[in-house]
């Protein structure tokens, strides 16, 4: 296991949240960098602390190695960055209380690495992305923060397993001719549920539209217009995408239910309403407001999958 101290600053409101850091391959020169080489070296299981503006923010751990994939949607941010680079899933939990590491500079001083340190020796925090740390400067950065040691294991991801009937549509990706090896990298890891489309759904739905839960830990980010029938944009497009409980997903996927564009939960006539009724689900419910580019695929879902 190792420990890593990440900057985060500007890209934070999109990757903590997202659960994911990434970074450019090279600098804009096309030079390495150690900074953006350490993404290389990160493990599940491994973990993350990620500063941003002045304080530790958040703590994460890794549950992916590092995989080339396309630039997240930062908006302006990050414009002039590479198109591709690393990127490594992690599940962050943000702290109740944030904290300033200069407050505790004395005891953090002696335990800064020699080389690629996070901080310098007058307590200014290196602007760079991301660095390597100690199990002592981790353990002494922990005990500044609201996270016990008992309550680490909690970090660690639920892994919802999907249904495995799109497994062949894997295999027909590595056949295809008409597209790239990174493009067919990119398209089997949103597949998995592990890359860019999972990214791009937790960088729009915050939490379960009917149970409300916001633990991305056990929610699973559901195709709206299936895997099988979308194009390749559509595959990793964070607009069709929802976040949803377990067994939530089983019942939207299954066509069971679905959602009218003003957010009302649809019941499908195919339903045994006691199911609802078990799972403490209120038919009358509405899940808020869709974005125009999610109504898209809502239609789409209405049409083609729910059974009315």
């Amino acid at each position: 296991m190792r420990y890593w101290w990440v900057n985060h600053g500007k890209t934070y409101e999109f990757e903590v949240p997202g659960d994911f850091l990434w970074s450019p391959k090279t600098q804009i020169d096309g030079s390495r960098s150690q900074y953006y080489d350490f993404m290389t070296e990160v493990e599940p299981g491994d973990f993350v602390f990620s500063h941003s503006e002045g304080k530790i923010r958040a703590l994460g751990v890794a549950i992916s190695p590092a995989y080339t994939s396309p630039k997240p949607e930062f908006r302006t941010k990050g414009s002039n960055w590479s198109s591709t680079g690393w990127q490594v899933d992690v599940s962050f939990k943000e702290l109740k209380e944030p904290f300033e590491p200069q407050k505790f500079f004395d005891e953090i001083k002696p335990l800064l690495p020699e080389k690629y340190s996070p901080m310098q020796s007058t307590g200014k925090v290196q602007q760079a992305y991301l660095f390597e740390i100690s199990q002592e400067l981790f353990q002494v950065l922990l005990s500044h923060s609201d996270v016990k040691l008992t309550a680490l294991g909690d970090l660690k991801p639920y892994l919802a397993i999907k249904d495995s009937q799109d497994e062949i549509h894997e295999i027909e990706i590595t056949q295809r001719v008409n597209i790239g090896p990174l493009e067919k990298e990119n398209l089997v890891k949103s597949r998995r549920g592990q890359g860019i489309f999972k990214t791009n759904v937790k960088m729009i739905e915050k939490e379960c539209r009917v149970t409300k839960l916001s633990d991305k830990d056990f929610l699973i980010a559901s195709h709206i217009k299936p895997w099988k029938d979308s194009n390749d944009a559509e595959k990793i497009d964070g607009n069709n995408g929802l976040l949803l409980s377990p067994h939530i997903d089983k019942l939207f996927d299954s066509g069971l239910i679905s959602f009218a564009d003003n957010g009302d939960l649809l019941i499908s006539s195919k339903l045994n309403l006691e199911v609802l009724k078990i799972w403490g689900i209120e038919r009358k419910l509405n899940a808020g407001g869709f974005s125009s580019e999610q109504k898209v695929f809502l239609k789409f879902h209405r049409e083609n999958r729910f059974k009315v």
